[in-house]
């Protein structure tokens, strides 16, 4: 998994100049189209002045019979025209509207007013539009310079007879554009700052919303994440501030049962109280979120198949509360090494005894025969013989023929009778054939006979003041019935000892059968092989015999038919 790490601000860098880059971009066309339309608005105001202006001087009844009386004419005195009325009307206008020029002229296009007297019975030296009676709007470039003009019809009822030409200056349009430009680039201005602006909080909002993560970061993160997930046998379930559950891995849905990611009733996304948890888990769910202590954030929960063992943390970071994440552990692969250890821990301490008093009597004779004591040495020997094995407190252990079980009830008989409880094989025991599933077969029968034994230490002596468990075997083809019967208290009425964490022990020697986890273990082994393990008498009753425990497994014996015969070249 990489640890590189962006380096700071590269994101928030990255993040403005794009945003800036982008409200630059849009003030620049939005510029630009603002521009072009004050252009054409401007534009259009100074054509419409122009032809207001062309409009009402063409309507003047004075200039329309001055001109009307030139009608006609090809050539007009100049000095005459200077102080004529339409001279001076033309010039009162201009004058008053600011305009570039006011051109009046007859309706053979000879000037009868111009700003220039000098021009005046001259003939125009643009096209005179109007004359054909239509008015016209133009961008031109005249003997006066560049302007906006607007050319009217001078009419006399309905004949043309001469024509108005009014020319806007573009300097006066000009200065509308740049007092129009400077208040666009102000109105830009504001809006970079703005966007600016705009931009420097969403970036802080998006790092503190990240927990300052870089994008790179947290893609890295996502696979780390999925590469944790995915990559333990613990389960894993994280629940949100909200109480719906985030996320949860391969294992948390093994463990617990759950639904696939591709079944609608998939858990993740639900509140976890809607979800079928047990019981237990969704109380130690509610107690962390309610701040509860940490010893009450650990439970076990019992499924059909394993044992687990469940922890619940509340997650924060930088005072925030970010949830609780829980941990599944399965117990049970723990629980059956637990009691396989145990079992073959048994045996071994019984041999490491009986070779202990095995090698005295073996340094005894030794000895007698060392001393030339020779008689002496045979009737030790002898002695030895009449007794039989050493040191086994296992009464009718030799009904066992099957010789792991005999070694396994032999050794268990030994740490029975270490704390005062006598280990015996009932009479009815008949076991034939060989055990083929020694460690599960081992781990259920020493997961009963060591509650058995607890039972009878933490509880009363029986009638005949013996503390005793009785253990019978029985045969059935390859399967191997067992009864575990003891002199203890028996099991409460209404009290589930099968279920997992089931235990009213108080006290390392308490008189209660199970630690909690053994006997549910042992039924999940059987169950596991097509077998099983029940309570068949729960005991307590006045006649002071304890509880009897039952289990039936299949498969774990060769069958006496098919068992392998020993011969001299085998044995």
């Amino acid at each position: 998994m990489s640890t590189a790490r962006t380096p700071a601000g590269t994101f928030t860098t990255r993040m403005m100049v794009v945003l800036l880059g982008i409200v630059a971009g849009s003030v620049v066309l939005c510029l630009a189209a603002v521009l072009v339309l004050t252009v054409e608005r401007v534009y259009d105001q100074s054509e419409q002045e122009a032809l207001g202006i062309g409009r009402t001087l063409a309507a003047d009844p004075v200039l329309v019979s001055a001109v009307a009386r030139e009608s006609g004419a090809q050539h007009l005195d100049a000095g005459t025209l200077v102080k004529g009325s339409v001279q001076q009307r033309g010039e009162a206008v201009r004058q008053g509207t600011g305009a570039l020029f006011v051109v009046v002229t007859n309706d053979q296009g000879i000037r009868m007013s111009h700003p220039n007297p000098g021009s005046l019975g001259q003939p125009v030296s643009t096209a005179p539009d109007a004359l054909g009676g239509r008015e016209s709007v133009s961008r031109d470039a005249g003997t006066l310079g560049e302007s906006v003009r607007a050319k009217v019809p001078v009419r006399q009822g309905e004949r043309v007879v001469g024509e108005v030409s009014v020319g806007v200056p573009v300097a006066t349009v000009t200065g509308q554009l740049q007092q129009a430009v400077v208040s666009i680039l102000i109105i830009a201005a504001l809006a970079m700052a703005l966007a600016a602006g705009a931009a420097a909080l969403l970036v802080r909002w998006l790092r503190r919303t990240t927990l300052g993560l870089e994008p790179e970061e947290m893609a890295q993160l996502v696979r780390d994440q999925e590469a944790v997930l995915y990559g333990v046998e613990d389960g894993v379930i994280g629940i949100g501030p909200d109480g719906r559950i985030s996320i949860r891995n391969k294992a948390a849905r093994v463990l617990l049962e759950l639904p696939r990611r591709t079944e609608a009733a998939d858990v993740v996304g639900r509140p976890y109280t809607e979800v079928d948890f047990d019981p237990a888990l969704t109380d130690a769910i509610t107690r962390q979120r309610s701040g509860g202590a940490p010893e009450e954030s650990v439970v076990r929960l019992d499924t059909s198949h394993r044992t687990i063992r469940a922890q619940v943390q509340s997650v924060h970071r930088d005072g925030v509360d970010l949830g609780q994440v829980v941990m599944l552990r399965d117990l049970t692969a723990l629980e059956d090494l637990r009691s396989r250890l145990s079992a073959m821990q048994a045996i071994t301490d019984a041999l490491r005894a009986q070779r202990h008093e095995f090698a005295n009597r073996l340094h005894t004779f030794s000895g007698l025969l060392g001393n030339g004591e020779h008689e002496h040495a045979r009737q030790y020997v002898a002695e030895i013989m009449a007794s039989g094995p050493v040191r086994d407190p296992v009464e009718n252990v030799t009904a066992v023929e099957e010789p792991f079980l005999r070694a396994f009830i032999g050794a268990k008989g030994v740490q029975a009778h270490e704390r005062g409880v006598a280990l015996r094989v009932g009479p009815e025991t008949a076991l034939q054939g060989q055990l083929i599933d020694t460690q599960d077969v081992t781990a259920i029968l020493g997961n009963l006979i060591d509650n058995a034994v607890a039972a009878v230490i933490g509880s009363e002596p029986s009638a005949d003041g013996g503390r005793w468990v009785d253990v019978d075997l029985l045969s059935e083809g390859s399967t191997l019935h067992l009864a575990v019967a003891d002199s203890g208290a028996g099991v409460a009425p209404g009290l589930d000892i099968f279920a997992s964490g089931v235990s009213t022990r108080t006290g390392p020697e308490s008189g209660v059968h199970g630690h909690g986890v053994g006997l549910s273990l042992s039924r999940r082994l059987a169950r596991t092989m097509g077998g099983d393990v029940w309570l068949a008498d729960p005991g307590g009753t006045e006649d002071g015999l304890g509880a009897v425990f039952a289990a039936r497994l299949p498969g774990v014996l060769t069958p006496v038919d098919t068992a392998p015969e020993l011969t001299e070249e085998t044995a």
